[in-house]
């Protein structure tokens, strides 16, 4: 394993910092530059390209790092959002959870949702996705079998898309408190014996 240089390290964290600022202020993401991100961090053009490629590998991992503290409580946190809980507790409390972190990160969501070209990874093929579709596919396995679990998975996290769920509350006047409610009132119907 390869240790981080100290100021490699404070210098990678004042780039992510400073990149999140500048994201979240900004009206669009698009429009925040590589050259203002290096000098709001302190670092040279060249150092931020080299480590972070492009300004979509940067939102990336800015979003990322974020998700910290929400992959912390999935793997190790108290029921039900962290192990332990019943499936049919468990799978809701992802799903808000995850609402609720696209909700505090829109913009950054916004911009890693939309269709990338060039190679980049799409939404499904993001590490944060396919983890969490992975966890919810197993979850679901255990209430429904694995015939259904991973088609089910897919279509309960399309009610956590970003551009559904900002027009819910821009166009549509959705509260968070609704959207929680609407995410648990959808599961609870998926996890439902059916009438046959």
């Amino acid at each position: 394993m390869v240790v981080e240089r100290a100021d490699a390290a404070r210098n990678r964290q004042a780039v992510l910092e400073a990149a999140g600022r500048l994201f979240d202020d900004a009206a669009e993401i698009g429009a925040v530059s590589m050259d203002e991100v290096a000098k709001a961090a302190g670092v040279g053009k060249g150092t931020l390209f080299r480590r972070f490629g492009d300004r979509t590998n940067l939102i990336r991992t800015v979003y990322d790092a974020r998700l910290t503290d929400l992959r912390a409580a999935i793997a190790d946190g108290p029921p039900p959002l962290g192990p332990g809980a019943d499936p049919r507790a468990r799978i809701p409390a992802l799903l808000e959870a995850v609402v609720d972190f696209k909700l505090d990160n829109r913009k950054l969501a916004m911009s890693l949702e939309q269709d990338q070209r060039d190679g980049a990874a799409t939404l499904y093929t993001s590490p944060s996705y396919v983890e969490t579709h992975r966890l919810l596919t197993s979850l679901l396995t255990e209430v429904i079998g694995a015939d259904e679990a991973a088609w089910t998975a897919y279509a309960l996290l399309a009610a956590t898309r970003i551009d559904l769920v900002d027009h819910l509350v821009t166009a549509e006047g959705m509260t968070r408190d609704d959207l929680r409610r609407k995410v648990r009132a959808l599961v609870a119907r998926v996890l439902s014996p059916g009438d046959g």
